[in-house]
């Protein structure tokens, strides 16, 4: 019976965090084709994770916390277009030519982190970066680059 048991808490700690977890696509055209699907705008996130203090702190404290969760899951198609330096975390060479691609046109002074809301044919209609704000607020702050 503790056998069974046991199985069932590895699987529910396993499952569990993957059912809420967000979806980060990694391609314009995958995002532009759902956004279109959803009726929802794309949130394009440029993010050095593994180097750009700010871009981590955005990514805990807005990005991973369960009210952005629960919005995002509404309201936006999340594409993320990671600038990683250590071998250990490289991306594909096809990845990373995409990524380039991606700042050429949306990022050419190289800001990071940078946060471009874009409608489903990919214009821009909102920008900002890393805040030291809440949540909420930060969400608020995305919800008027829509307008």
């Amino acid at each position: 019976m503790s056998k069974k048991i046991g199985m069932l808490i590895v699987l529910w700690v396993v499952l569990v965090p993957s059912v809420f977890a967000q979806e980060w696509l990694t391609k314009l055209d995958e995002a532009k084709s759902k956004a279109t699907e959803t009726n929802q705008n794309i949130l394009l996130v440029f993010s050095g994770s593994d180097w750009c203090v700010p871009c981590m702190k955005l990514e805990k404290s807005i990005w991973n916390s369960e009210e952005f969760k629960t919005f995002s899951d509404d309201h936006f198609v999340l594409l993320r277009a990671d600038f990683l330096k250590q071998k250990k975390n490289r991306l594909s060479e096809e990845q990373q030519a995409h990524n380039e691609q991606l700042a050429e046109k949306y990022n050419p002074n190289g800001f990071f982190p940078l946060v471009l809301v874009l409608n489903n044919e990919g214009e821009v209609l909102g920008q900002t970066g890393y805040k030291n704000v809440s949540p909420s607020e930060y969400i608020k702050q995305l919800v008027e680059l829509e307008n």
